[in-house]
């Protein structure tokens, strides 16, 4: 089993690079960190894209609820043909 590795493990290692004066592998350590950074924003992102679907999923469905009890008070028959919205 492998642990994850963290920004902060990659910026320890940039560190004791410094440490020792041994850049050879210091790019490389900082893409990884660019990298690593990179998807940590690219997750958050996410995060807010999925709870700004689910607000606008609970609006959509205060309207389909509101029109189906419109048509019903005008006497339409309303019939359930998506189950997300029952």
């Amino acid at each position: 089993m492998y642990l994850n590795r963290t920004l902060c493990s990659v910026l320890e290692e940039m560190r004791d690079a410094d440490k020792t004066k041994n850049y050879s592998y210091l790019l490389g350590l900082i893409e990884e960190a660019q990298s690593m950074g990179n998807r940590m924003e690219s997750a958050l992102e996410d995060v807010k894209d999925v709870a700004r679907l689910h607000e606008r999923r609970k609006e959509l469905h205060a309207e389909v609820t509101k029109l189906k009890k419109e048509k019903k008070e005008l006497g339409g028959e309303v019939k359930n043909v998506d189950p997300l919205f029952e």
